[in-house]
């Protein structure tokens, strides 16, 4: 199934709408009948009967036709896909904490502000997702392991610092090792849940292992990255010497990251942008797309062609300018 195609329980029964094209061409046939009688010359009896205007009449075989096409469809039960919210899941948020976070082009800083962020993001989301906590620079870290516990992510976010270089690639490593800590379910212990990461940077790798890779890893394991591109062009740090060092954001990088892992790349600016981009996130890793039953949107259009139908029976019989 796609989400451009319905798929059907019973599909054998769609071959009750070959009665469509028949009914249709009965109808043609007697209306050409029909019409042949008017036209003839001694047929006195159209001089007396009102004649019906023929969109009424084709109006209301045509809406008679839709209603039996929907009322098949609904017997031969239409599925379709439904958002259904996940019970369990694990989010790994890997932040970068390289030295560029501390531009002050987002208010109060960069770090600061995806602290806020990040630790709304996951006070958002179902009590029954793990959440692990994963910081970069020039190295990654594990900061918090896959847990419920909320607060535990919460102050690990709070007590985040800033370190030199940017290793994004080792983050994402580090995102899927903590993977292996997600404690099982306790009513379900051998099924897993999906698992997904949100890594949110504003720079380029410049240490250790290509994000690339990474991105190739965390694909092969059926972890999808959300990329966050966090900061603006003009953004700048001031170095020892007090000297202004640009930080631009590289779109690039976390573009790929996310296209090679099967996630979104996201871009933020302000704070009000990335708090909206975590809640676009939040909405696409709470739910999932499964089939659903249908049948009542399919029965509902059948009721609503019936009763047009009925009504323009109706208009017919009663004459009606």
């Amino acid at each position: 199934m796609t989400d451009f195609a319905l798929d059907f329980m019973y599909p054998s029964r769609l071959w009750a709408l070959l009665v469509i094209p028949g009914i249709a061409a009965i109808y043609l046939l007697l209306a050409s009948r029909a019409q042949s009688r008017r036209r003839r010359p001694h047929d006195r009896l159209r001089l007396v009967v009102p004649k019906d205007p023929a969109w009424k009449r084709h109006g209301a075989v045509l809406l008679a036709l839709l209603s039996v096409a929907s009322l098949i469809v609904a017997w031969a039960v239409p599925m379709d896909y439904a958002n259904q919210p996940r019970d369990r899941a694990t989010v790994v948020v890997a932040i970068d904490v390289s030295w560029s976070m501390e531009a002050e082009d987002i208010e109060p800083n960069r770090l600061e502000a995806a602290k806020d962020s990040a630790k709304q993001f996951i006070a958002t989301l179902p009590p029954g997702f793990n959440v692990a906590v994963v910081t970069f620079a020039g190295t990654a870290q594990l900061a918090v392991p896959p847990t419920v516990d909320r607060g535990a992510a919460e102050r690990a976010i709070d007590a985040l610092r800033l370190a030199p270089s940017t290793a994004i690639g080792e983050g994402i490593y580090a995102s899927l090792d903590s993977l292996a800590l997600v404690p099982p379910d306790p009513d379900d212990p051998e099924r897993g849940a999906p698992a997904v990461i949100v890594l949110l940077s504003d720079g380029a790798t410049n240490m250790g292992r290509s994000s690339a890779g990474a991105a190739q890893a965390a694909a092969d394991r059926g972890v999808p990255v959300h990329t966050i591109a966090y900061g603006t062009d003009s953004g700048y740090v001031v170095d020892d010497m007090g000297q202004r060092q640009r930080v631009p954001v590289d779109h690039y990088e976390l573009n790929e990251i996310a296209r090679i892992s099967g996630g979104t790349k996201y871009a933020a600016e302000s704070a009000g942008e990335l708090r909206q981009t975590y809640e676009a996130i939040g909405e696409s890793v709470g739910y999932e797309r499964v089939p659903a039953e249908v049948t009542d949107r399919y029965a509902g259009l059948a009721l609503v062609f019936a009763v047009l139908a009925a009504l323009g029976v109706i208009s017919l019989g009663a004459r009606w300018p």
